[in-house]
């Protein structure tokens, strides 16, 4: 079933960021936690999104408090063990019926991406009112991102049902059900979609905070 739900304003999207992930590239922990430049990863993520959002709520399972001194609402997975970023998201479309519902929209990023483009929100909104498309995603170099996009809220009884019922577990087989715009960003000087998986990843991402600017 599709949506005609109308897109609404790029200024009142929320933002979630997804740190659900168990990190076992880097032998466990929080990937967001690990500092680049002398700043973690998750504080430089929500000073590229916040300018661009209106409000951030952090989805990630365990204990919320070691999340504390961000000032984020925390947000687990409503689905059990770890199904992957559907999951991640369709909480964020849970907490955005529950207390914004004035809401139609909600970004979602990915936590451990310290480059996010300053433009990401504008530009993904303005493809999926021009492609009167129902979701919108990132891509750059030419690979899609699609734990980096906008969702419907008015979609979510559709989300959970494929997580719950069908077992869904990678985004793209299921935003192929979707009018899906997406949205490509260069990739000189760097990547803004690069992101921190493994312990090799931190050392690039060293240089590369150096070419954004620190």
């Amino acid at each position: 079933m599709k949506t005609d739900a109308t897109p609404g304003d790029a200024r009142t999207i929320p933002g979630v960021l997804l740190a659900g992930g168990l990190a076992r590239r880097m032998g466990g922990g929080d990937k967001p936690m690990r500092a680049i430049g002398g700043r973690t990863i998750l504080d430089r993520v929500i000073a590229r999104l916040q300018p661009q959002c209106d409000g951030l709520v952090l989805n990630a399972n365990g204990d919320p408090a070691r999340f504390a001194t961000f000032g984020l609402p925390v947000i687990a997975d409503g689905v059990a063990d770890f199904p992957g970023p559907l999951a991640g998201i369709l909480a964020a479309l849970d907490w955005a019926a529950a207390n914004r519902p004035d809401v139609q929209l909600v970004l979602s990023a990915a936590a451990d991406c310290p480059f996010l483009p300053r433009d990401l929100v504008s530009r993904l909104h303005g493809a999926l009112v021009a492609e009167k498309a129902e979701l919108a995603v990132a891509a750059s170099g030419g690979q899609t991102h699609p734990v980096i996009g906008l969702w419907s809220v008015a979609l979510r009884e559709q989300l959970r049902h494929a997580l719950v019922v069908e077992d869904v577990r990678k985004i793209d087989r299921w935003t192929a059900r979707y009018r899906l715009a997406t949205v490509t960003w260069p990739i000189a000087p760097l990547d803004p979609f690069f992101n921190a998986n493994t312990i090799d990843d931190i050392a690039e991402a060293e240089r590369l905070a150096a070419l954004d600017g620190g």
